[in-house]
């Protein structure tokens, strides 16, 4: 089981900053051989949801307010680390960032660029494809939407 935390970039330690980008970079560089610009100063305007394992971070999302990133509110860098995936913390984090937008930000449209990969994860919470595949970074991705 996680523990959720739901903070403003301003309301991270130095100490969360650090651990939350190094499991970004630690997935999506290394795991996933990616050179790309992760630090895209989007954090700022985001809500970090962290989810945390024995104080150790292990889940995380940021979420953005309507406009802010796309015209619906959406969830980006969804990551669990690779040891802890077996337990499905994507479900919890996922889950977690859906009930935080509806509270935080009073909507329930959702919009995402998901990896193609992980369609049948997202579809399993109820998110649907729209559009076309296209390429972001070099990794096949695809826009999904929920709404309830």
């Amino acid at each position: 089981m996680i523990t959720i935390k739901i903070k403003a970039f301003n309301e991270l330690t130095t100490q969360e900053l650090y651990n939350l980008l190094q499991l970004r970079s630690e997935v999506f560089v290394v795991e996933q051989n990616c050179v790309y610009q992760d630090i895209d100063f989007k954090d700022q305007k985001a809500l970090h949801v962290i989810g945390y394992k024995n104080e150790k971070i292990v889940a995380y999302t940021r979420i953005f307010r309507p406009g802010d990133y796309f015209k619906l509110s959406s969830i980006g860098r969804v990551v669990v680390a690779k040891n802890q995936r077996q337990h499905k913390y994507g479900y919890d984090i996922m889950n977690a960032s859906i009930i935080a937008i509806k509270k935080y930000f009073n909507t329930s449209e959702i919009k995402i660029s998901a990896q193609c990969y992980l369609k049948k994860f997202y579809n399993n919470l109820e998110f649907f494809e729209v559009g076309e595949e296209y390429l972001e970074d070099g990794i096949p991705h695809i826009g999904m939407l929920y709404k309830k």
